[in-house]
């Protein structure tokens, strides 16, 4: 990240925490409860020597603070509440899916490899700040729509206009999905090994995977906005920013310019995050290792 973009999404967790800690809400039950689910992650990746398990609990961890609020805000949770809940379980358990059979057996992620060599003994520590609180608190301020949907209000009904939420989870959890597929089966295929998917929803985005993420976080944080108001849109913008300029695109796209032959040229056809909407034919076929890791945790 350049030192302006470092600052920026300092500055927009700083302001993404006052926000929800000074809302009056119960916000700081949820804090604690996904603090302490990361620090046991952290005591086991000591344990695994792989800081990389991090990635298979993000989603998870939405479902965890989803429970929590869906279970201590109200002794009757309203319909917005558990549909909003509900959608991000099933978001979860498809992530969490996708990413353990990915891993399974694979080396640490080279983000964690290369973190780790740059801080040599001190990683043990260190790794609890950089990777596990740091994403607890992007987690917790991403999923703050899980805890408004669960409002009581004028607003706490489903109405008509819910439908353009629910449409855009629907909407950013198939092209997330279909993408995570694509990209499965054509690194399944030796023939493609060291080539780039420039096919399916590939040839129209770089990283469609991150684009379906952060459509479907707007369509719940629509979904919350009746009873949480613009509160709603924080972890919205939270997560939008991340996937596009600290861990999802920026940094994927710094390390494969230098370690894949033609992605210099990928990158100069095809757009980074917003899918283009005409297609356009592909000169290469094949899958590259530029997909997703599964999360926008830093």
């Amino acid at each position: 990240m350049t030192t302006r973009v470092t600052l920026l999404f300092l500055a927009m967790t700083v302001a993404g925490v006052v926000l929800l800690l000074t809302s009056g809400l119960p916000f700081l039950g949820g804090l604690g409860i996904i603090t302490g689910c990361f620090v046991l992650l952290w005591l086991l990746s000591l344990v695994l020597g792989n800081a990389g398990i991090v990635d298979i609990f993000w989603g998870p961890g939405f479902v965890v603070a989803g429970i929590f609020y869906l279970m201590t805000l109200s002794e009757e949770p309203t319909s917005r509440g558990v549909l909003v809940v509900a959608l991000a379980t099933l978001w979860a358990a498809r992530l969490a899916l996708h990413i353990g059979i990915r891993f399974s057996g694979a080396p640490e992620d080279f983000r964690y490899r290369k973190w780790r060599e740059d801080a040599g003994p001190n990683f043990w520590w260190i790794s609890l700040l950089k990777v596990f609180l740091l994403q607890a608190v992007l987690l917790w301020i991403v999923s703050s729509p899980l805890l408004l949907a669960q409002l009581e209000g004028p607003g706490s009904e489903l109405s008509a206009t819910d439908f353009i939420g629910i449409t855009l989870f629907v909407i950013g959890f198939a092209i997330e999905a279909i993408a995570d597929r694509q990209l499965t089966r054509f690194k399944a295929d030796s023939a493609n090994s060291g080539r780039i998917l420039r096919t399916g929803l590939w040839s129209r985005s770089r990283h469609p995977n991150y684009f379906g993420e952060a459509v479907l976080w707007w369509g719940i944080g629509l979904l919350a906005l009746p009873t949480g108001g613009w509160l709603s849109l924080v972890g919205p913008v939270l997560i939008t920013f991340l996937l596009m300029k600290v861990s999802g695109v920026a940094l994927l796209d710094a390390a494969l310019v230098d370690r894949r032959p033609g992605y210099a040229d990928y990158i100069r056809s095809t757009p980074a995050f917003f899918p283009r909407l005409r297609s356009k034919s592909a000169d290469s076929r094949g899958a590259s290792d530029a997909g997703n890791t599964g999360h926008p945790g830093p």
